[in-house]
């Protein structure tokens, strides 16, 4: 499902329900060894799903333990992003060149509870909530954003090594295209001649899920096929 807003060099694994046995490698079962049964569980769907999509690009096993905040550390050459909820978990990956950057993440389709749309979301945010749900009052929108958040920061995150806050990038949704923007409400992020000061990504609500992707293209003079691109480059 998720393949759907991505690139064609990304690599797409999802598993729904819980992993097989032996679905960790012994760094792995290491690293999660204290943890409890449910963050055992979705660590292991996370990579599971991680070396199906690595096979994809050609790449073997490999362990794929946590960075300092979390996030996947890939073998060299490969990058990607790693979502899980309940019954449900992905891994997409592309190797170094074919893109710069991949987000992704997946989420229940329903409402945040309750306070939490509050601490994610800027004011001019839920305004643009608002109108999206008199456009189509059946999506949750609210989950849609906090989604696309996690998706950008995951895209921002390993290539910059800089943290993004949940106030740090002013998302809005196109309700038709099935498409969204994040400005960044930071310094940007230099590459080569240009400066990265947002991104572009694509979302869609499928068998109970809301699903958020974003690709950064290594040519980011054209649109990867199927997926946003880096916007708001200044030269």
């Amino acid at each position: 499902m998720i393949d759907e807003l991505l690139p064609d060099s990304a690599s797409v694994a999802e598993l729904f329900g819980d992993p097989p046995a032996g679905a960790l490698l012994s760094q792995e079962e290491s690293f999660v060894s204290r943890a409890v049964d449910k963050r055992k569980r979705e660590f292991a769907a996370g990579r599971w799903c991680a070396r199906r999509a690595m096979a994809g690009i050609g790449v073997p096993p490999a362990p794929i333990l946590p960075g300092p905040r979390g996030e996947p550390r890939w073998p060299s050459g490969v990058l990607g992003a790693i979502t899980h909820c309940d019954g449900y978990a992905a891994a997409v990956v592309a190797r170094q060149g074919d893109v710069l950057s991949l987000g992704a993440d997946a989420e229940p389709a329903s409402p945040l509870p309750d306070g939490i749309l509050e601490a994610v979301a800027l004011p001019g945010e839920r305004a643009g909530l608002l109108r999206c749900r008199r456009h189509d009052p059946s999506l949750p929108w609210d989950r849609l954003l906090f989604s696309a958040k996690e998706s950008v920061y995951k895209a921002w995150f390993p290539m910059t090594g800089r943290p993004l806050e949940f106030e740090d990038a002013f998302i809005t949704f196109d309700p038709d295209g099935g498409t969204f923007t994040a400005q960044l409400l930071v310094p940007g992020w230099r590459l080569g001649d240009s400066v990265l000061t947002g991104f572009e990504g694509r979302w869609a609500v499928r068998a109970g899920l809301v699903m958020t992707a974003v690709a950064v293209p290594s040519d980011r003079s054209r649109p990867a096929h199927g997926a946003g691109m880096a916007m708001g480059a200044r030269r």
